[in-house]
C-alpha cells in the first residue's frame, strides 16, 4: 500500500500515530423511501427504542459531567428534550399510525423536516441545533436497526478514529486512554467537535472532505492537529521522521510548560497579569497549575445556554460562588450576560432581526430586562465574599447604559445590605471595550470605571464593519488592522491617565505575535484560552519593553495589517523568539 497524504484543518494539536478505526453509526438519509409497517408492530418498536435512547443518554450525561462539567453535559441534555418534544416524537407516532410506515422510515422523514426547519433559520446558534436533531435521530435508528460494529465505548486499543462527523454526544464517549485522535469528513474551528476535542486534549483534524474515503478501517495513521495533515499508510522513513518530530514537539511543549509558574515580566522588570477566558466552573479545575493567576473573563451565558428555563439566583450564585472559590483569592471577572448576536435563549423569546449583532443584545437587552439583570448582579453580589470577584459590563456604547448599569448595580448592592446578606466591601466595576465609540469616549470611562476588557473579536468587526462568520469578507477580519490598533493604545492612555488597568480578553491577548505589540502599548492584564497561557508567558518573559515601546511606536505609523504582521514578526525572530 502507497503512502497518500490528505489535507485537512487542524483544531487540537498534537502530532499521532496510530491504526485507523473507522466509524459509520447509522445517519439520517437525504431522502427516505417509503417502507410499509404494521402500526400494531411499528409503534412499540418505536417507543423502545425511545426508552432505551433516553438510557443511553443519562448514562453519557452523566461520564460528561465528569469529563468536560455540567454546561457541555447540557448539549446532550438538550437530545432528551427532543425526545420528549411534541413537536418532535408524536409527529413520527402519527406518521405510522396514518401511513402505515416502518418507524425507521417514521424516524427519517420527521428528523429530517425538522432539521431542514432548523438549518433554514436566520440565527447560526438556532442553524447548529439541527446537528443535535440529526444526532438523536441517529440514535433513534442504531437503536430500531442494530449498531453494525463497535460503539465507541467498547474500543479497547489504541485508534484513531475515522469518521464523516463526531456529535456532540459520540465526543463525549471518547476515551483517552485507547482515542489517540479523530479526523473527520467535515467540521471547522468553531463547530462543536472542535470545542470538545480542545476540552478532552484529544489531537484532532476535520474537513478532510473526499479525502476521507481514502482511509480504511486498520490503515496506519498520522495526524497532525497543528498543521491538519493526514497521512495514511506512510513510508518507513515518514513514519520514523514523523516520530522525531513527535518527541521534538512533547520536548517543545515541556519547556512551554515551565513557564505555566513563571510570572510574567520583561527582561527589563516590566510586569503584567496572565489570566485565563473561561465559561463553566469546571474549566478552573487546574487553572492555577497551567499558570492562570486570575479570570480575566467568566462568560456568565453558558449558564444560561442549553436550558429550558432561566437560572434562578440560586443556581448562579453557586456557579459564581465555587469559581471565586477555586481561584483562591485570585481575581475573577465575571461578565455579566451577554446574550444576543450569535448566541439565542429559546425561552427569552428574542425577536428575529436584519442585525442582530447590531441590535438587542448584552447590557441592552438586561437594561430593558431588569428583573433578569437584577437576579444575576445579586447571585454575582452573594458570591463576592467568596474570593476576589469584579464586575464588568458587556456591549457598552455610550455612557448612558454604563450610568444606568452602575445605577442598577448600587440598588441590589442596597437591597443586599437591607436583607442582611454580606457583600465584599469592594468590588471593582468595568466595561467591556468592544464598541469604537466606548474606546473613543476612554477618557471620560476612565473618570468613573475601575477598569477596561478590550474584547477585540467583536472590536474588529464593529471598527472594520466585517462580518467574520462571512467566509467572502472575513480576509478583512485582523486584529491587526490600523485602526484597531490605535483604538487599543487610546484606551490603555486614558486607564493610565487615570490610574485605571486595561486588560484584553480577545483572541489577540493569546496570540504570541501580538505580544511584543501589546507589550509595548502597555497592556496590563491578559486573558485567553488557558491553553496559551505558558506560551505568551514564555514569550513575554523574552521581551524588552523599551525595545517594544520603540516597536510600538513604529507600528503606529503603518498602512496595513500585512506591514504590521511582518514588522512584528522580523521583531521575534531578531531575538530568537
Amino acid at each position: 500500500m502507497s503512502e497518500k497524504k490528505i489535507q485537512g484543518l487542524g483544531v487540537s494539536e498534537g502530532i499521532r500515530i496510530g491504526k485507523a478505526f473507522v466509524y459509520a453509526p447509522v445517519r439520517i438519509a437525504e431522502t427516505v423511501e417509503h417502507t410499509p409497517g404494521d402500526p400494531e408492530t411499528e409503534l412499540p418498536r418505536l417507543e423502545d427504542a425511545k426508552t432505551k435512547c433516553i438510557h443511553e443518554l443519562e448514562s453519557l450525561i452523566e461520564r460528561a459531567k465528569v469529563k468536560l462539567g455540567e454546561e457541555k453535559a447540557a448539549i446532550l441534555k438538550g437530545q432528551i428534550s427532543f425526545l420528549n418534544d411534541p413537536g418532535f416524537y408524536p409527529p413520527m407516532q402519527k406518521l405510522i399510525q396514518n401511513e402505515q410506515c416502518s418507524a425507521e422510515t417514521a424516524v427519517q422523514k420527521i428528523v429530517k423536516q425538522v432539521a431542514d426547519v432548523f438549518e433554514s433559520m436566520p440565527n447560526e446558534y438556532m442553524r447548529e441545533r439541527a446537528a443535535d436533531v440529526r444526532d438523536v435521530g441517529s440514535r433513534l435508528l442504531g437503536q430500531l436497526v442494530g449498531h453494525g460494529g463497535k460503539r465507541l465505548t467498547e474500543i479497547d486499543e489504541k485508534v484513531i478514529i475515522v469518521a464523516d462527523d463526531l456529535t456532540p454526544s459520540d465526543t463525549v464517549q471518547l476515551d483517552k486512554s485507547f482515542v489517540l485522535g479523530f479526523v473527520t469528513r467535515v467540521g471547522g474551528k468553531t463547530s462543536h467537535t472542535a470545542i470538545l476535542a480542545n476540552s478532552l486534549g484529544i489531537s484532532a483534524v476535520l474537513g478532510l472532505g473526499s479525502g476521507l474515503d481514502e482511509i480504511r478501517g486498520g490503515d496506519e495513521l498520522i495526524i497532525d492537529g497543528t498543521t491538519g495533515e493526514c497521512i495514511v499508510n506512510p513510508s518507513a522513513g515518514t513514519a520514523d521522521a514523523y516520530r522525531v518530530k513527535m518527541e521534538s514537539e512533547e520536548a517543545r511543549l515541556q519547556e512551554i510548560r515551565e513557564f505555566a509558574g513563571r510570572a510574567a515580566v520583561t527582561v527589563d522588570g516590566f510586569g503584567v497579569e496572565v489570566a485565563a477566558n473561561i465559561g463553566t466552573p469546571e474549566e478552573t479545575a487546574g487553572l492555577l497549575d497551567k499558570g492562570a493567576e486570575g479570570v480575566g473573563l467568566y462568560r456568565t451565558e453558558f449558564l444560561f445556554m442549553s436550558r429550558s428555563e432561566m437560572p434562578d439566583e440560586a443556581t448562579q450564585y453557586e456557579a459564581y460562588k465555587s469559581v471565586a472559590e477555586a481561584m483562591k483569592g485570585k481575581p475573577v471577572i465575571i461578565r455579566t450576560l451577554d446574550i444576543g448576536g450569535d448566541k439565542e435563549l429559546p425561552y427569552l423569546d428574542l425577536p428575529d432581526e436584519m442585525n442582530p449583532f447590531l441590535g438587542y443584545r448584552a447590557i441592552r437587552l438586561c437594561l430593558d430586562k431588569k428583573e433578569l439583570f437584577v437576579t444575576q448582579l445579586r447571585a454575582i453580589l452573594r458570591a463576592s465574599v467568596h474570593g476576589n470577584v469584579k464586575i464588568m459590563f458587556p456591549m457598552i456604547s455610550g455612557m448612558e447604559e454604563w450610568t444606568q448599569a452602575k445605577a442598577i448595580y448600587e440598588e441590589v448592592r442596597e437591597q443586599l445590605a437591607n436583607e442582611g446578606t454580606p457583600v465584599a466591601d469592594t468590588i471593582e466595576l468595568g466595561i467591556m471595550v468592544e464598541i469604537p465609540s466606548a474606546a473613543l469616549l476612554a477618557p471620560n470611562f476612565a473618570k468613573q470605571v475601575d477598569f477596561f476588557s478590550i474584547g477585540t473579536n467583536d472590536l474588529v468587526q464593529y471598527t472594520v464593519a466585517v462580518d467574520r462568520m462571512n467566509e467572502k469578507v472575513s480576509y478583512l477580519y485582523d486584529y491587526f488592522h490600523p485602526s484597531v490598533i490605535r483604538l487599543i493604545k487610546h484606551v490603555i492612555d486614558a486607564s493610565d491617565n487615570h490610574n485605571k488597568w486595561t486588560g484584553m480578553c480577545g483572541s489577540m491577548a493569546g496570540d504570541p505575535l501580538a505580544a511584543p505589540l501589546l507589550i509595548g502599548l502597555g497592556l496590563h492584564e491578559w486573558s485567553m484560552s488557558p491553553t496559551a497561557i505558558p506560551k505568551i508567558k514564555q514569550v513575554i518573559t523574552r521581551l524588552d519593553r523599551q525595545e517594544c515601546m520603540k516597536l510600538a511606536d513604529r507600528i503606529l505609523e503603518m498602512d496595513t495589517p500585512a506591514q504590521v504582521r511582518e514588522a512584528l514578526e522580523a521583531f521575534l525572530e531578531n531575538i530568537g523568539v
